[in-house]
């Protein structure tokens, strides 16, 4: 109802145009002609909408199609020429926002209106309006279904399947139910309604069984962009190494996040930057950071956000987190942070309105949505990222100590089924200094191939002769590493 009030306050706002930027073209149609048909006397519009394939046609009354004025450049020569007000409903046009005749003809529209009202509604998933049209507009933000939408919504597609089959009854578990609303959070009305009636139409029945696959196919939809991936399997903190301060760290937090009534009067944590040298673990953290907390882990691809079309990185940045804040609370895990905010080249324009957009989504989000963002090189953050306030803290993931080598070494034995104590474990630790869980983690791994060309069960010394012919990280880029650790010292908090 608060987004129906929104948009009928800016149709009333005299406002020649208005964008909607949304997937759900149908909602928009609907929420539209519901506020036309709802006015009376001279409040009256007629809502006309207009498509290129099926022209300008009659939304409000039902009158026989006419594919007239189906032309981009007709079309709005006609809504120019009309003396009556109106409002008229343009779908996809934004591949014609780039002729300057018709920027022209919307400008005579807009400037226009106190002589006749006549109001342009552009909607489509993406609009990037001229410049010289941005001081006649106004942009609406179409809301995900709240959660008691979600239910009529639940509710609707019940009462089809009742229709359907008279004289039967949908079956439903009540903590099933919950799950199902709770879990539909995110999608577009046409997607709610889509998944829901999927589970419901298999059996008549809402169960939990039901939710894997409505988890499944949400991930799918919401997946369309390609920047913004669901992370389906999550650590735990027991198969990492080491990294004890932070997991102490997320479990005294842990309740606070989950919204716990006995922590309601303290901040909810807005996330932590781990930065430290690669292989040791930072993406891993993440990934146990979301199991920790018991929610879901989504992951924001940087790299894909980018596209070369004007206007088109920003607007997915924004889908991104918007779906983010509507899937809280959740875990955002940005892996490699200054690959997507460090400057790419000629594009750096671009980089700087994404960097603050970022920030100002940082500094002003209300909900439970919880940032981990990895890094592998601070001389490539800007220093407005890394200073206090942005994340609840800067954590530095730094080699693994004798003890961390020990734990790391016994997990990966372990996940290969070996036998732990086959194996002369302190030996292999002190072989493996200065090495990262992910170089012995690699070691395991190859020497279990050269045990299985032998033919022969995995020893001791097949993995410290694949060890013995390693060159670490630590070795091969001590300059850098050596930099990294002295820039952490006294900024970042250590993980062990």
């Amino acid at each position: 109802m608060d987004c129906r009030h929104d948009l009928e306050v800016i149709l009333r706002s005299r406002i020649p145009i208005i964008v909607i930027e949304t997937r759900d073209e149908t909602r928009a149609l609907e929420m539209l002609r519901a506020l036309v048909m709802s006015g009376a006397g001279q409040h009256y519009l007629p809502l006309f909408r207009w498509t290129v394939t099926d022209g300008l046609q009659r939304l409000d009354i039902e009158l026989e199609p006419q594919a007239v004025n189906s032309a981009p450049t007709d079309v709005l020569k006609h809504i120019r020429a009309v003396t009556k007000p109106g409002i008229y409903v343009l779908l996809d046009f934004h591949p014609f926002l780039e002729d300057p005749v018709h920027v022209r003809l919307i400008k005579d529209i807009a400037m226009r209106y106190r002589e006749t009202p006549r109001q342009l509604v552009f909607i489509s998933h993406t609009v990037k309006l001229p410049a010289e049209l941005e001081p006649f507009a106004a942009h609406f933000d179409m809301s995900m279904p709240s959660e008691a939408e979600r239910r009529k919504i639940i509710q609707q597609v019940a009462d089809d399947w009742l229709k359907e089959n008279p004289g039967s009854r949908v079956k439903a578990d009540k903590k099933a139910y919950d799950l199902l609303v709770h879990n539909l959070a995110g999608l577009t009305y046409s997607d709610t309604a889509q998944l829901a009636r999927n589970a419901i139409f298999v059996d008549g029945a809402i169960t939990k069984s039901d939710l894997p696959g409505v988890m499944d196919s949400k991930y799918a939809l919401l997946n369309r962009g390609g920047t913004l991936h669901f992370e389906y399997d999550t650590a735990r903190f027991s198969d990492i190494g080491g990294m004890e301060r932070l997991k102490r760290w997320l479990t005294q937090r842990k309740s606070v996040f989950r919204g716990d009534e006995e922590a309601a009067h303290l901040d909810v944590p807005k996330g932590i930057l781990l930065l430290g040298v690669q292989g040791c673990g930072k993406s891993l953290a993440a990934k146990a950071t979301a199991a920790i907390f018991g929610v879901p882990l989504l992951r924001l691809d940087f790299g894909n956000i980018y596209d070369k079309y004007h206007g088109e990185t920003e607007r997915k940045l924004r889908e991104s987190l918007r779906t983010a804040d509507v899937m809280s609370p959740c875990v955002l895990w940005i892996d490699e942070l200054e690959k997507g905010i460090a400057g790419r080249g000629g594009e750096t324009g671009t980089t700087q309105r994404v960097l603050g957009s970022f920030l100002a989504w940082l500094s002003e989000k209300q909900s439970r949505v919880f940032v981990v963002a990895t890094a592998n090189d601070i001389s490539a953050l800007p220093a407005e990222l890394v200073r206090k306030g942005r994340f609840d803290e800067i954590f530095f993931v730094d080699l693994p100590d004798r003890s961390a080598r020990t734990t790391i070494l016994e997990i990966h034995l372990a996940k290969r089924q070996q036998r732990v104590e086959s194996f002369d474990v302190e030996k292999i630790t002190a072989a493996t200094d200065g090495f990262s869980g992910a170089e012995i983690e690699q070691a395991v791994v190859a020497a279990l191939y050269a045990a299985h060309s032998q033919a022969r069960p995995l020893t001791s010394e097949h993995i410290l002769a694949e060890i013995d012919q390693t060159r670490p990280l630590s070795v091969v880029m001590y300059e850098q590493i050596k930099t990294l650790r002295q820039w952490a010292d006294g900024r970042t908090v250590s993980c062990s």
